[in-house]
């Protein structure tokens, strides 16, 4: 299952500010819940950090992005030491179909799950963006994220990290109107 070959492998802009991507994973569907919700399967594909499970509980994300890939690929230049952490509240939990948490200064994400044949469609949704550079990180952030997740889920490989990240930058702002 190679995601990245596909042409709705790439995020898309249903509104102003707001980012959706998706992918058809390997299910079942708890299996995939799992990866979103329990720490240690969610960093090794986008950040560790303990939820609780319930609306309003606090959650922090760790991302050590030089720790999904073996090898990391080359770090961006910008981007500071191995570790980055952001504070979140949980602001919808209905296992297994949804999840939404706060981001940050960049609005909220929403996670949403679907079953499809023997697979799971994952849905992110990324809302306010508040400029056009964090849009476009963000994009390729998470469509690398979810690289990494497809390779997992699917008991393969991902590339390395960083270079699938600076060459999806490229990508996304030639796609991305200025």
């Amino acid at each position: 299952m190679n995601s990245t070959t596909k042409p709705e492998a790439y995020g898309e802009l249903p509104e102003p500010r707001t980012l959706k991507i998706q992918r058809l994973l390997p299910g079942p569907i708890e299996r995939i819940w799992a990866y979103l919700t329990d720490s240690e399967l969610r960093r090794k594909w986008l950040a560790a950090g303990d939820m609780d499970a319930k609306v309003g509980a606090p959650l922090e994300l760790v991302w050590r992005n030089d720790e999904l890939t073996n090898p990391p690929g080359e770090r961006p230049a910008g981007f500071g030491g191995g570790e980055h952490r952001m504070q979140s509240r949980i602001t919808e939990f209905d296992p297994p179909r949804k999840l939404s948490i706060t981001w940050n200064s960049t609005g909220d994400v929403t996670f949403e799950l679907e079953p499809k044949g023997k697979g799971v469609l994952l849905t992110i949704v990324h809302r306010r963006f508040p400029d056009r550079a964090t849009l476009l990180k963000h994009m390729a952030g998470w469509h690398m994220h979810l690289d990494v997740l497809v390779a997992r889920t699917s008991g393969e490989e991902p590339a390395p990290f960083w270079d699938g990240w600076s060459g999806l930058m490229k990508e996304y702002d030639a796609r991305l109107p200025a």
